[in-house]
């Protein structure tokens, strides 16, 4: 792998944190046009429906790109969509070698775009920064192939593993700049879940605040009964925002207030305790939501990770020791009775937030590393 190839794939994949947030159900996508060892184009998905980044670097181009290299993080389309395949502009513009980050899990291009570029006599060559190709479209990927929305779950602990005095005090347990980071993550994800516990305890926002121009995240509430204050903030801040899943054993007046405030209300099947996960997570899965973040109490913690539905944690931890029996835990629920049945955490990563640490993983061994 060339040096040099590598570094404008690096390029090419920090236009594509450009799209953070506003491309969903798209993957994020950066490209850069290189002509004679200096980049004279680059680009990136905006927007889904959007230009794809290959047309916006072509575009900045211009004649440069007749002779030159195009780097791309995803490999380019071959299909009608929203837009036109890509291929057919690369080939087109004149440009005379593609370097792909990774192929396209989407069955309609799945090597097909690469091929047709070979088959136009232009030189490809595929999986440079591969692995950090994956990584930063594991959303993407996971929708994809399964049809279902990548599950992340967030936590935030002291150094003994709590998430709140035995009061419920738990403002705030990390820095500044790890609840920043919070809300840039929130603005990747297509909606939040919480627990209507947490609702009644904190009142809070579930909203991104502290990134400029990232939209906010659609607000989802379990609450078994439609139990939760007209007065919170989820229903009074942006209430066409937040959805209310209950059961059917929810009383219909406390239905029909809820609605009134404009938030949406799911009737979901109930569960062993509450609304039934799955249900839930199949539910925003028809809707086309590809991604969810759990920042949730315990009990909801549990549920999400017991049934097998989390496939990354982000834990953060703060240089504090709380102590005390009764400070609260992250998870709820029935602990196994050996330690070879805890939940296992793959590939763990950590990289200090300020004063914190930020831990993260993922559920399934290899999962980083999907072959696609």
């Amino acid at each position: 792998m060339k040096e040099a190839d590598m570094l404008y794939m690096k390029k090419a994949l920090e236009l594509a944190m450009l799209g953070w947030g506003w491309t969903s159900p798209n993957p994020l996508v950066g490209a850069v046009v290189v002509k004679g060892g200096e980049i004279v184009g680059s680009g990136y998905h905006k927007i889904c429906g959007g230009p794809h980044a290959e047309v916006n670097a072509i575009n900045d181009a211009g004649e440069k790109a007749r002779g030159a290299c195009i780097y791309v993080n995803l490999e380019p389309c071959c299909h009608y969509g929203k837009t036109p395949p890509c291929t057919d502009l690369i080939i087109k513009s004149g440009i005379k070698r593609v370097v792909v980050g990774m192929k396209d899990p989407n069955p309609r291009v799945a090597g097909n775009g690469i091929k047709k570029l070979v088959d136009a006599g232009i030189e490809v060559e595929a999986g440079v920064l591969e692995a950090q190709s994956i990584a930063l479209n594991e959303i993407f990927i996971k929708h994809i192939r399964e049809k279902s929305p990548f599950v992340i779950l967030k936590t935030a602990v002291t150094m003994d593993g709590k998430t709140a005095c035995e009061n419920g005090d738990s403002k705030w347990i990390t820095c500044e700049q790890s609840r920043q980071y919070v809300h840039r993550l929130r603005g990747r994800v297509s909606c939040i879940v919480t627990g209507v516990g947490t609702v009644r305890a904190d009142d809070p926002l579930m909203n991104v605040r502290h990134e400029k121009g990232m939209k906010d995240p659609v607000r989802v509430v379990l609450d078994s009964s439609c139990s939760i204050p007209l007065h919170s903030n989820v229903l009074v801040d942006s209430p066409e925002s937040t959805i209310v899943a209950v059961t059917d054993s929810a009383d219909s007046e406390k239905i029909k207030a809820v609605e009134n405030t404009g938030a949406e209300v799911m009737v979901l099947p109930k569960g062993d305790k509450g609304v039934d996960i799955k249900s839930l997570v199949s539910a925003l899965s028809d809707r086309g939501f590809d991604s969810i973040l759990v920042e949730a109490g315990v009990n909801v913690n549990a549920s999400f990770l017991n049934e097998g539905l989390v496939d990354k944690v982000y834990m953060f931890m703060a240089p504090k020791i709380l102590t005390g029996r009764d400070s609260m835990g992250s998870f709820g629920g029935d602990s196994p009775h050996k330690m070879a049945d805890a939940a296992r955490i793959y590939d763990m990563k950590a990289e200090s937030i300020g004063d914190d640490i930020l831990i993260t993983g993922y559920t399934k061994e290899g999962m980083q590393c999907l072959q696609v």
